[in-house]
């Protein structure tokens, strides 16, 4: 399997995980620009944007790691333009999860970065 079909092997995998902790899956494979938001889920009162990690060991780095400020700025933004893009009103309850999976062991990082956003985007 290539890098990509392993990610989208990790979302598959995901979903169902993320179903059985309380979320209702919205949407999947956001894009905007060259960013990708993997799911976006409703979990209670919260609009939730969620990055899936996937390492098969973290022999190299774990999955948590590569999710850096660069990266989580690149989310933020992109999830601005979805709450814009579905009319949502920006007083909405919104945070940002990842799902680490290192071999077969998902770990949920409810709420893992704040918003970040930066000038030029």
């Amino acid at each position: 399997m290539n890098t990509h079909q392993i990610g989208n092997a990790a979302e598959d995998a995901a979903a169902p995980y993320l179903e059985e902790h309380g979320y209702r899956i919205l949407d999947r494979n956001y894009r905007f620009r060259h960013t990708e938001i993997d799911i976006i889920a409703k979990e209670k009162d919260y609009l939730v944007f969620i990055e899936v990690k996937y390492r098969k060991s973290a022999a190299r780095q774990h999955p948590l790691a590569a999710v850096g400020q660069e990266k989580q700025k690149r989310i933020s933004v992109t999830a601005l333009h979805y709450l814009q893009t579905h009319h949502y009103n920006m007083s909405v309850p919104c945070r940002f999860d990842v799902l680490a999976i290192l071999g077969e062991e998902p770990v949920l990082v409810k709420n893992a970065f704040p918003f970040q956003f930066t000038k030029g985007w």
